[in-house]
């Protein structure tokens, strides 16, 4: 379909894992994690048959010494030497790359694509492991073998045909480590491109824009022991229970000791109310629950930014009567531009807070009140915060709220945005940025020698219109699932469908291998789990938590097949390929990644004696300067936003929708149909409503409906035949799951403040099915 179509329909049978009996949805009563998790993780071992091997793994994940980093989140681990620092979902993770089932060339023969592309995501993924490098024959539609050499000379090849290098396009899932992560960076500014897209661009591009901007730092400032001493925790846009497990610990020791745990958020998520911690054994025999949560907040989609506001204005006016409301000290000392930003908040009225952010006066203040009486606090924030048109506005104004009370550069107190994948934040650091620095490009072009391209690259959404128009003709992917995890799912295969070569680095079979180029490369690589084996001994690989620690991974698995390489060995391959003359030894610093960290450290401020620093016990903690009440701003401050409140009120008959994953779902990878804690089962085609916005377009719960949005450019995308399902939510909001609900959000509905999808702030009408 064409980008002028005035209605896109889902366009690949995207349905998931055949149901067990018919769909049904129960309000979820339990406690988060406890004996459901458990009993979640035994289904998983014996569907996996990993009762030996999946018990093993579990034990050495996230250690110190030998073991190997989850795959999964991005949550810090365990600062006090916990042996069982792991979740329901990072077991999920193992066992998935960990199963014995394998797809090789036995399978591509008897499958065409075109058979494979009406299968469903979760029967791609559970064929198991890629064992071979695959190449796409045209005349029979089959994935036929190919050696190594000719898949990097076919990669190599085309490349070096290319008439410009941004003809070319480079993108970085968040599970690469930071080691793989600097070669490829490496390899796309040798070839001369910055064309660098990555998941960053499509989760929190917003935060890091916003905290540069405000404190002249992309990343937040607090560590796990500030989670530890704080009085006051701000959840805001975060389903813990599911996209960070490991936090529920943090949650219910912060409620133990007596802190206030404020939840924002649409839906009230199970980890915003209580929770049993797996691993404390005693609680587990004893069935009892701890709070995760002493006030739950449900302002409307996008509104959080108005409640922020509400909770500054609250401040502001106590400070006429209660000057400690303030700390007057830290703002005249360390911030610009509070006047304005006073300012603003005065003339921004009680009542437009009200109406944008869907909550009562009172209940404003009561989070300004938990906030005023805490003497540390932090905010904590994920993608309901930053997938918005004014994500960087709203991140901007929770730093806003911290500043006014002296809340940064000292223990318990700061922003600390959740990261999803496990090293989102690592490939940033280590150079998967298309805005690069003039200062990194510096650095990069003296040690390593290379002459880096200093125009701007493109990111997601800009590499997917580039590859549209045929401006972009060979699209690499780092892991990941590219073509479900982007917006406006038509248009994106439409998209890599029209490039002449589409390289996919993969561990299992996805949706990407199907919507491919008119070349396409399938290479396997290593898991996390796996023994990584070069000419030096056994490698390990580095990656960087959501808070800032970079320690070792060290896999213990023998790998799936003989025939699986490195991250790290196999962009050397294509590096050597496509670059034949360069001076980079990829094949020296394949053989023993301490070299590659050696050239890290000398790149990338904070690596400094990485190799070293790494190897102590939890690895080491990159400097954040605002933490030190330095600024990198410029004014040398920490400087305060004033921007105005954006109107989130839909107009009349449309809803707000948001796009998340279900529980039993990691990104794009789907293990059941089951929801557990939205009490969902059988059901994946579906949208959360406010009972009464149902019942004013007379829906009842289960009945089919039809969604459709309608794009800034004025063209709709729809979904017909989903299933309602009522839900605790403000009126005039909705919510669904992503990959299935990507075809909704339209190519050109990115924020004009950090180039972001708005997955989170679609605008539909949801009428009866017809």
């Amino acid at each position: 379909m064409s980008a002028s179509d005035d209605s896109r329909d889902q366009p690949e049978p995207q349905v998931g894992p055949v149901a067990e009996g018919e769909p049904t949805a129960e309000r979820y009563r339990h406690p988060a994690a406890g004996w459901g998790a458990a009993k979640s993780v035994g289904q998983v071992l014996v569907r996996e048959g990993a009762l030996v091997d999946g018990p093993r793994a579990i034990m050495r994940m996230n250690h110190e010494n030998g073991g190997f980093d989850c795959p999964g989140c991005a949550w810090p681990d365990d600062t006090k030497g916990l042996h069982l620092d792991i979740c329901e979902n990072g077991i999920k993770h193992v066992t998935w790359e960990m199963t014995r089932k394998r797809v090789d060339r036995r399978f591509f023969a008897a499958h065409s694509v075109t058979e494979l592309s009406g299968w469903s995501d979760f029967a791609l993924e559970d064929q198991g492991r890629l064992t071979e490098p695959m190449v796409y024959d045209a005349e029979s539609d089959h994935y036929v073998p190919i050696s190594w050499r000719d898949a990097f000379e076919l990669v190599g090849r085309v490349v070096r045909e290319l008439d410009d290098p941004n003809q070319a396009a480079f993108y970085t899932s968040g599970r690469l480590g930071n080691e793989a992560t600097f070669l490829y960076q490496l390899m796309a500014r040798e070839l001369g491109t910055n064309n660098l897209p990555d998941c960053s661009n499509m989760c929190h591009e917003a935060s890091g824009r916003a905290l540069q901007a405000s404190l002249g730092t992309g990343k937040g400032t607090v560590d796990l022991k500030d989670w530890e001493a704080t009085d006051a925790l701000f959840i805001m846009g975060v389903n813990a229970a599911s996209n960070a497990p490991r936090m529920l610990t943090a949650l219910a020791e912060a409620y133990r000791r007596g802190a206030q745990i404020v939840h924002v958020n649409p839906l009230v998520e199970a980890a915003a109310t209580r929770t049993i911690v797996p691993h404390d054994f005693t609680d587990m025999a004893r069935f009892k629950a701890t709070r995760t949560s002493t006030l739950n907040l449900q302002p409307r989609i996008g509104g959080d930014m108005a409640l922020l506001r509400g909770m500054a204005k609250a401040i502001l006016e106590q400070a006429k009567t209660d000057p400690k409301a303030l700390d007057r000290e830290f703002i005249d000392r360390h911030t610009s531009d509070f006047d304005a930003y006073r300012k603003v908040c005065e003339d921004t009225s009680w009542q437009e807070i009200e109406h944008q952010s869907g909550l009562s006066r009172g209940d404003i203040l009561k989070a300004a009140r938990v906030y005023q009486d805490a003497d540390r606090s932090i905010f904590s924030w994920c993608l309901g915060v930053s997938q918005h048109e004014h994500g960087v506005d709203t991140v901007r104004e929770i730093v806003n709220v911290l500043l006014l009370r002296g809340n940064l550069g000292r223990e318990g107190a700061g922003p600390s945005p959740v990261r999803g994948h496990s090293n989102v934040q690592g490939n940033r650091t280590c150079g998967i940025d298309h805005r690069p620095t003039e200062e990194f490009l510096d650095r990069l072009a003296d040690v390593c020698g290379i002459d880096p391209p200093r125009a701007h690259g493109l990111d997601t959404v800009g590499t997917i219109q580039a590859m549209h128009r045929g401006d972009v003709k060979v699209f690499v992917g780092m892991g990941g699932n590219f073509a479900l995890a982007a917006p406006d799912s038509a248009y994106t295969y439409e998209a890599l469908r029209a490039c002449d070569l589409t390289v996919q680095v993969s561990t299992k079979l996805n949706r990407s291998h199907l919507v491919h180029g008119r070349q396409a490369l399938i290479l396997p690589c290593l898991g996390r789990t796996e023994k990584d084996h070069q000419r030096t001994g056994i490698q390990s690989t580095s990656v960087e938590d959501s808070m800032s620690m970079v320690h070792l991974s060290v896999g213990m698995k023998r790998p799936a097949s003989a025939h699986l390489l490195s991250e790290p060995a196999i962009i050397a391959g294509m590096a050597r390929a496509a670059l034949p003359g360069s001076d980079t030894p990829w094949e020296w610093y394949v053989e023993d990644y301490d070299r590659i960290r050696d050239t890290m450290a000398q790149v990338l401020d904070g690596f400094e004696d990485c190799n070293r620093r790494v190897r102590l016990p939890l690895g080491f903690r990159i400097k954040q300067p605002a933490r030190e009440l330095v600024f990198h701003t410029p004014s040398g401050r920490a400087e305060f936003s004033a921007a105005p409140l954006p109107d989130v009120v839909p107009t009349s008959g449309v809803l707000a929708l948001g796009t998340m994953r279900s529980h039993d779902q990691w990104n794009t990878t789907i293990y059941s149909d089951n929801d557990r804690y939205r009490g969902v089962k059988n059901l994946r085609t579906l949208v959360f409503m406010n009972e009464e916005d149902m019942r004013e377009r007379g829906i009842a719960k289960l009945d089919p409906v039809d969604i459709v949005s309608t794009a800034k450019d004025g063209t709709h995308r729809r979904l017909n035949g989903y299933l309602a399902i009522p839900y605790d939510m403000p009126r005039g909001c909705a919510a669904g799951y992503m990959p299935e609900m990507n075809v909704l959000c339209a190519i050109g509905d990115y924020s004009t403040q950090s180039d972001q999808p708005l997955m989170k702030h679609v605008k539909v009408r949801i009428t009866p099915a017809g």
